[in-house]
């Protein structure tokens, strides 16, 4: 496992600036919700009026990926995001011998573009406060599990009537700890196309030990088409290509899809993550990597089958150090401390609010206690593998379906139902060889955590051997075959109890184990858990109002900042790198792996205008999910895309600092610079700055 050496001393500078940055609080944080931009801040600082119009105009061409972010950059459904968004959809189309990911794709016309065979893109078409109805629903005197069934049936009842309505995919959010909730309805595009997408070796150049650093020299960009009705999509609404790009000093804007923050919750859940959830997920994540490399390990067949598993892993696992490291230190604590000190201090000095409020604090304290006896349960209860999450939504389903459509498990309501079919119906290539090999680590990790007497542990490996047991699953399972769990589907609760395919067999005999577990915790972990915490939400609320944007959800969010470098390892980082740099670096490493380029650059060296910006940096506040962000302009002009984050931002999930957190994006004139001299797409080049239609 290659690792950042460097990472530890730039994390502990960047967290001498923590405590100050808490207690200030700085202008430039915040993923602020659409909702509720921060139009005073933007007009004082930058003299920028936010208008609905340029709010309306930036959310309808932002693109949520499943995990990413994306826009609209023409009138013909053309979509980018970042390649390591794209990339799982670019493996599932390669093939051992059309490999997109490491030589790159580019369809020349339209009926070359390549569908997708599981993608979902959403964009966020309205939304609406239905806080009333859903806090509403929660009557005096309810226990805590009561009230969180109520809130779920209110939720379940919204979202139901609103997609017999609107025909629009729809999401009830709870934001600011769950003391609000809103209704996001979105346009759902499934038949989406790859048009075009680099070698992976340029999208993610420097490979790990460059990820999460800066300078960086990264053409990490992918373009997809929506269709509709088998035509590409009219959109209306998409952001204007400017080929200048972003200038140093620059006020830029961010709307992307963050995945979560944690700056809300309270001190106890910080140290909970500390001290229990990090350790076990990174000494878990470790192995999975381990597990993958040695399989890759096996042969070229296998490194390319594995190669979007590890890359995913390696990525986590090196977000999770950087969190864990802020995590342990002190002045992070200090800060969190400080500012929950500061609320429960204002709160005190109201008997009304004190009686209101107080409580709560303690409650999420006991909470967290049961999750710390509990976490390794929780954790190793559960086997991640394709073809057994298949089996296990196949059975849930099952049962979930017999149930009210208010009452059942998200996933399996109606509004929800069609996304779960189209992930279970994908025609995406499964490799048994990978599965039986994540199988057997997964129930062997398992049994060392939970011992061989645990109830789910014995009942998944009987007197077998987790090698014996993943065998003679994927030996004989027919779900590899889309059409088979197409029928079980359809055939409903009476196919499914009947049918002996193995892999199926297996998940009924584990669910009512994990069933158990879930109404456990349930009950006792997420029923109080979230009663105290919209109590807390309310309280920041009252103290606060809404001052402060609520934690990251993976819903749409608005984030603004400077172009700006920023002091790095007693020198300064630069705003931005050129072509000039990633010859540069590729030279000085003598073009060894990862910092090798491929064929094409080296050709076509010549013809490049190296001066050309590449990547650039600046404070706009992003965190995971944030990837394939479009970065725009004052006018809402199209000037980058965010790909990363610096080693400084990742305690950005705890606390958020300016000093030198950066997002890091690909420049819009690198893109066409690319697109015209190395990758001869001049068409597309063109229908990105307007100068042709598709």
């Amino acid at each position: 496992m290659k690792t950042y050496e460097g990472g530890p001393m730039r994390v502990a500078s960047t967290l001498l600036f923590i405590l100050f940055s808490v207690l200030l609080g700085h202008a430039e944080e915040g993923m602020w919700t659409f909702d509720n931009p921060p139009r005073a801040i933007l007009k004082e600082r930058y003299g920028f009026e936010a208008t609905e119009a340029w709010l309306d105009h930036l959310r309808l061409s932002s693109v949520r990926f499943g995990g990413g972010s994306g826009s609209f950059v023409s009138a013909n459904g053309l979509v980018i995001t970042n390649h390591h968004v794209g990339r799982g959809q670019i493996q599932k189309l390669s093939t051992r011998e059309k490999d997109y990911v490491a030589h790159g794709f580019y369809a020349r016309t339209p009926a070359e573009e390549l569908k997708c065979p599981d993608l979902e893109l959403n964009v966020l078409m309205s939304f609406e406060d239905v806080t009333p109805r859903v806090l509403g629903a929660v009557k005096p005197g309810m226990t805590g599990m009561e009230a969180l069934d109520a809130r779920k049936k209110a939720i379940a009842e919204i979202t139901k009537e609103s997609r017999e309505k609107t025909n629009l995919r729809s999401d009830v959010v709870s934001l600011y700890q769950g003391s609000q909730d809103w209704l996001y309805r979105y346009k759902k595009y499934t038949d989406v196309r790859l048009v075009m997408c680099p070698e992976a070796k340029i999208a993610f150049y420097g490979g790990d030990p460059d990820n999460f650093t800066f300078p960086r020299h990264d053409i990490d960009v992918t373009f997809f088409r929506v269709y509709e009705d088998g035509k590409p999509a009219a959109t209306a609404n998409y952001l204007k290509w400017n080929s200048a790009g972003a200038e140093d000093a620059e006020l830029v804007f961010v709307s992307g899809h963050p995945g979560s923050t944690n700056r809300l919750q309270t001190l106890a859940q910080t140290l909970f993550q500390r001290d229990v959830v990090y350790p076990v997920r990174q000494k878990s994540t470790k192995r999975k990597i381990d597990l993958f490399k040695a399989y890759a390990a096996t042969g070229a067949e296998e490194k390319r089958r594995a190669g979007n598993t590890l890359f995913g892993l390696e990525n986590s696992y090196k977000v999770g150090k950087g969190e864990y490291q802020g995590l342990l230190d002190p002045r992070l604590i200090a800060a969190k401390q400080k500012e929950e000190e500061d609320l429960r201090g204002r709160i005190e000095t109201n008997p009304e609010w004190n009686r209101t409020y107080r409580w709560a604090w303690d409650t999420v304290a006991a909470v967290v206690e049961r999750q710390r006896a509990t976490h390794l349960l929780s954790t190793y209860r559960t086997i991640k593998s394709t073809l057994y999450g298949f089996a296990q939504t196949l059975v849930e389903y099952s049962v979930e379906m017999k149930k009210p459509d208010n009452e059942r498990l998200t996933g399996f309501q109606d509004a929800h139902i069609a996304s779960t079919r189209l992930r279970l119906f994908s025609p995406a290539p499964i490799y048994l060889d990978m599965e039986e090999i994540q199988l057997a680590d997964g129930l062997k990790e398992s049994r060392e955590y939970l011992g061989a007497q645990d109830p789910y542990s014995a009942a998944a490996l009987g007197t077998d051997t987790p090698e014996d047991v993943a065998r003679k699953l994927t030996a004989s399972t027919t779900l590899v075959d889309p059409e088979v769990r197409r029928r079980l589907f359809e055939g409903g609760e009476s196919a499914i109890t009947a049918s002996d395919d193995p892999m199926i067999v297996f998940a009924r005999r584990l669910y009512p184990i994990a069933e158990e577990m879930r109404v456990w915790n349930e009950r006792n972990i997420s029923a109080p858990l979230t009663k105290a915490s919209q109590v807390i939400g309310s309280a920041r609320f009252t103290v606060y109002g809404k001052t402060m944007p609520p934690d990251a959800t993976g819903t749409l969010r608005l984030s603004y900042g400077t172009v700006k470098g920023y002091p790095m390892n007693g020198t300064m980082a630069p705003p931005q790198t050129t072509f000039h740099g990633l010859f540069d670096r590729a030279h000085s490493f003598n073009y060894k792996d990862p910092y090798d380029l491929p064929d094409r650059y080296l050709e076509r060296k010549a013809s490049l205008a190296m001066e050309t910006p590449l990547n650039f940096v600046s404070t706009c506040d992003i965190i995971g999910g944030n990837s394939g962000s479009p970065v725009v302009n004052r006018n809402g002009e199209f000037v980058g895309i965010v790909f990363d984050g610096n080693i400084e931002s990742l305690t950005g999930r705890f606390v958020y600092t300016d000093e030198a957190s950066r997002a890091v994006s690909v420049h819009s004139a690198a893109i066409i610079e690319a697109l015209r001299k190395i990758y001869d797409a001049a068409a597309l080049a063109d229908e990105l700055e307007g100068k042709r239609t598709q």
